[in-house]
C-alpha cells in the first residue's frame, strides 16, 4: 500500500515545505484539491456530508491546483501529484490538456488527473459551461485529453466538444494517469471503463469494500480486469497499522491521509506541528508497513 497525503486547506504558504517533508517520509504522492469559488448560496447540497453542507467557508484557501502542483513539484524530485478530484464540467477539456501536459513536463512526469463530475451548478453555469448532459460531455472530456496529452497532431469530433487538427508540444514522455472520483453507479462504471484508477471522497470501510468489490465486478465486465488500477481511498473509520492493513487487505493501493489530524492538530495548526506528524507517522506506520 502506498500513502498519500491530504493537504486540503492548509493555508498555502505551507505547501511546498509539506511537500518536501512529505518526500522526506516516504509518501509516494500528495492529493491536490479543488474547488474553484465559494458560492454565498449553493443550488444542490454537498454530496459527502450527512446534512449536505460545506465543512469550509469563503475564506478557507483553496490554490489552483495545476499551479499548487508546479510550485511543489520545482521543490522535490521524487514525489508524486494528483488531483482529488478536479472539478471537469466547468473546464474546456483542451484547455485543461495544456495545463495538466504543462505540469506533467515540468514535474518529469509524477503528475495524475483525478477528475469528477462536481456537484455545483454555480461553478459550471458561471464558468460558462451547462451543468446538464456533464456525464456525456466527461466522456469526450477524458478521450480529448487522453488524445491530445498523447502527442501529436489529432482531431476529435463529438456531440459536444469538436476542434480540426492540431498538436500542443512539448507532450507528456509517459501517459498521464487518469483517475475517476465519484460514488455514484455512473461514476464506478466510468472508472472501470476508461480510468486508470478510481478516487473515493471520506468513506466508511464497510461501504468503501462494497464499492471495491463492485469495480471489480464491472472491470471484469468491460474486459480490464487484468489493467493496473489503483484505488485512492479517504476511510474515515479504520486506521492505524490494523486499520491499514484492513484498507489493504480490502483493496485500497493508496491511502489518502491527514496526519495532524489523527495526532489531535486543525488544517490550520503551525507548519512545524504538521511536519511532526508527517515524521510522527512515516515511523509509525509508513516504515512498518514498508
Amino acid at each position: 500500500m502506498k500513502f498519500t497525503l491530504g493537504i486540503a486547506l492548509s493555508p498555502l504558504d505551507q505547501l511546498t515545505e509539506l511537500a518536501r517533508t512529505a518526500e522526506e517520509c516516504g509518501f509516494a504522492s500528495i492529493a491536490l484539491p479543488d474547488s474553484i469559488f465559494f458560492m454565498e448560496q449553493a443550488a444542490a447540497k454537498y454530496p459527502y456530508t450527512p446534512d449536505g453542507s460545506r465543512f469550509w467557508t469563503a475564506e478557507t484557501p483553496w490554490p489552483d491546483p495545476m499551479v499548487a502542483a508546479g510550485a511543489m513539484g520545482a521543490v522535490t524530485s521524487r514525489i508524486h501529484f494528483y488531483t482529488q478530484v478536479l472539478k471537469l464540467g466547468p473546464r474546456s477539456p483542451v484547455l485543461l490538456a495544456r495545463q495538466v501536459g504543462t505540469v506533467a513536463v515540468l514535474t518529469g512526469n509524477r503528475f495524475g488527473l483525478g477528475v469528477g463530475l462536481g456537484w455545483s451548478p454555480e461553478e459550471s453555469q458561471w464558468c460558462g459551461a451547462p451543468f446538464t448532459d456533464r456525464g456525456a460531455r466527461a466522456d469526450e472530456a477524458i478521450e480529448i485529453l487522453r488524445l491530445i496529452l498523447g502527442g501529436g497532431m489529432v482531431e476529435f469530433h463529438g456531440k459536444h466538444y469538436a476542434f480540426d487538427r492540431l498538436q500542443m508540444s512539448p507532450a507528456p514522455t509517459a501517459p498521464v494517469p487518469i483517475y475517476i472520483g465519484g460514488h455514484t453507479e455512473a461514476a464506478l462504471r466510468r472508472a472501470a471503463r476508461v480510468g486508470d484508477g478510481w478516487s473515493s471522497a471520506m468513506m466508511r470501510f464497510d461501504r468503501l469494500r462494497e464499492v471495491i468489490d463492485r469495480l471489480t465486478g464491472l472491470r471484469t465486465e468491460y474486459g480490464r480486469a487484468d489493467r493496473p488500477f489503483e484505488i485512492q481511498a479517504v476511510c474515515v473509520d479504520r486506521f492505524g497499522l490494523d486499520g491499514y492493513r484492513q484498507q489493504a487487505e480490502a483493496g485500497v493501493t493508496d491511502a489518502i491521509v491527514v496526519p495532524w489530524m489523527s495526532y489531535g492538530a486543525g488544517f490550520d495548526a503551525e507548519l512545524r506541528t504538521k511536519q511532526d506528524a508527517l515524521r510522527r507517522f512515516a515511523d509509525e506506520v509508513i516504515v512498518r508497513l514498508a
